[in-house]
């Protein structure tokens, strides 16, 4: 009976999620032939090359990506990726083959994840932050063939065979370009914008972990179950035909992810290919943003400007501010909507198990820094450390996901843990009275001092309130008597006053004695990786 009911469940699900993609407009009710050809061309070529070929014809005059050196209409980025394509058959390239793409937000990136699915190449994004040795061994594991990269990663190209092909896709004003070199540009210009024909099969892109833990897990997405788009609009209000600031690297997923929705609904995506806070508050006054795309960090970055430059910039245009990609503070969530209004949206999720839960500005408001309610087609529980499911409301447990959008494994072979068809996002959460998610840190961050079990992110969240405190984290540290205990890293606020004795106090008053950091350590800045991800095992290993 059980199962039969999780099918009609399931199934009622999938009407509703249908149902979102109308009121979305995804899907044309007047223009349903559209659709049927829409996924048709998705299953040929997956979904970065299929808005390209949509948006050629749906939105041909309408701009689709605005970067430093200007504007590009849908139109374009069809007919460029077309000859991009064209290009590196050229060089070889054929369906199957696997592509490096190493860039910053600009056109070139757009372009390029066009052309691999136009090819029906194998895309793996690459990370940014990458030092030479991880991106040598990301790009031996992933058996790249062929890279393309903006030109201030000349220097990470040494660590690859000579003989592999590469384009540079993007290159900075003053940099002579390599003898022999050849650009995204010089070969879009030497060739042919017609269609080539469709691939056998999609090529699938890979995108990388966020590598906090050491080197980046390749997770391949080879198939999307157009139902997962529903999700993310199920929660959000994305514009239509209106424009988008995406800060967040599209590199990773929810760059990724919203900037595929965004073109799907023929917005206007404006980029920067490094994030400045006050750079980004002109962005969206200059475009009359409706939307920003950003993760925490940025945002954090954003509303500690001084209060009168804030107020130079009008943003009131905006009407969605999404976040996702590392964990939201009650503090911070309430600064934002504060400056900003009421337009916050939460999103959480992974790499692996895409969205979980998303939460709205009015549950915002209710309960600061919460993860929300898990969108249509989406079912968010909670195992204990035996693998048990635990019920009920304000019971911490290991928060596992079900959703439309599978993962296969990592491409080396490993996997996230799956219990009874949910799969594991390595957090640990609770849901409060209302039925909110809140995460609670992850589970191999927290450690047990004493024979009690302390969550480091408790603690940031308690002293992030604190006037004094610009950023901070929280690690655990060996200790002699207890096992384990926290040492806090502090980014001060300029010219306060920095004494850790009074940072302990503060603890202490608040929170249990066991919570107390041992060590008050007073940093200049937090080591993040590209995608704004805290570097915890970086500071674990930092010597005060």
């Amino acid at each position: 009976m059980t199962s039969v009911r999780q099918k009609l469940q399931h199934l009622s699900e999938s009407g509703r999620a249908v149902g979102r993609l109308f009121a979305s407009g995804i899907v044309d009710v007047k223009d349903l032939g559209s659709t049927v050809q829409g996924a048709k061309l998705s299953r040929a070529y997956g979904p970065q090359a299929t808005m390209a070929i949509l948006g050629g014809r749906r939105y041909a005059a309408l701009p689709a990506i605005v970067d430093e050196r200007g504007t590009l209409t849908y139109k374009q980025v069809d007919d460029r990726s077309w000859a991009l394509a064209h290009g590196l058959k050229g060089l070889g390239v054929a369906a199957g083959d696997v592509v490096g793409v190493l860039c910053r937000d600009h056109r070139g990136l757009v372009i390029t994840m066009a052309a691999c699915g136009k090819l029906g190449a194998r895309m793996v994004l690459m990370n940014t932050g990458f030092a030479k040795p991880q991106f040598a061994e990301v790009c031996e594991r992933e058996k790249v063939g062929v890279i393309l990269h903006d030109s201030e990663f000349l220097g990470l190209l040494d660590a690859l065979p000579p003989d592999l092909p590469r384009v540079l896709t993007w290159v900075d004003d003053g940099v002579d370009v390599p003898a022999g070199a050849q650009t995204l540009d010089d070969i879009v210009a030497a060739n042919s914008t017609e269609p080539l024909p469709p691939p056998a099969k999609a090529g699938g892109s890979v995108i990388l972990t966020s590598g906090t833990t050491g080197l980046p897990k390749g997770a391949p997405r080879d198939t999307v179950n157009p139902l997962a788009t529903a999700q993310i609009v199920d929660r959000v209000p994305f514009p239509r035909k209106g424009t988008m600031v995406i800060v967040s690297p599209i590199f990773h997923s929810t760059g990724w992810a919203t900037y595929t929705v965004g073109a799907a609904l023929g917005n206007k995506i404006v980029t920067a290919r490094r994030f400045k806070a006050e750079a980004t508050l002109e962005l969206i006054a200059k475009h009359r943003a409706d939307m920003l795309v950003a993760v925490p960090t940025m945002l954090h970055r954003m509303v500690e400007l001084p209060p009168d430059v804030i107020a130079s910039y009008d943003t009131s245009s905006l009407k969605v501010i999404l976040i996702a990609g590392s964990a939201l503070s009650p503090e911070l969530s309430t600064r934002v909507q504060d400056t900003f209004g009421d337009v916050l949206y939460n999103m959480y999720g992974s790499t692996e198990c895409a969205i979980a839960t998303i939460a709205t500005p009015a549950e915002l408001r209710a309960a600061p820094g919460t993860a929300g309610r898990a969108p249509v087609t989406c079912e968010v529980v909670l195992y204990d450390e035996h693998d048990q499911r635990i019920e009920g409301r304000n019971r911490r447990g290991r928060i596992f996901v079900r959703n439309g959008a599978p993962f296969s494994g990592y491409t080396d072979g490993r996997n996230k843990q799956i219990l009874d068809g949910y799969m594991s996002t390595g957090d640990m959460g609770h849901f409060d009275d209302s039925g909110l998610l809140f995460v609670d840190g992850r589970d191999d961050d927290m450690i047990v001092s004493g024979g009690e079990n302390v969550f480091p992110q408790e603690v940031e969240n308690l002293l992030e309130e604190r006037d004094d405190v610009a950023e901070v984290a929280v690690v655990g540290v060996d200790d002699v008597e207890f096992g384990k205990r926290l040492r806090a890293f502090i980014v001060s606020e300029p010219g306060a006053k920095q004494d850790p004795a009074e940072i302990k106090q503060h603890v202490k008053d608040n929170l249990a004695r066991h919570k107390v950091p041992r060590d008050v350590v007073f940093v200049d800045e937090l080591p993040r990786n590209a995608t704004g991800k805290l570097l915890r095992r970086v500071l674990a290993e930092m010597n005060p």
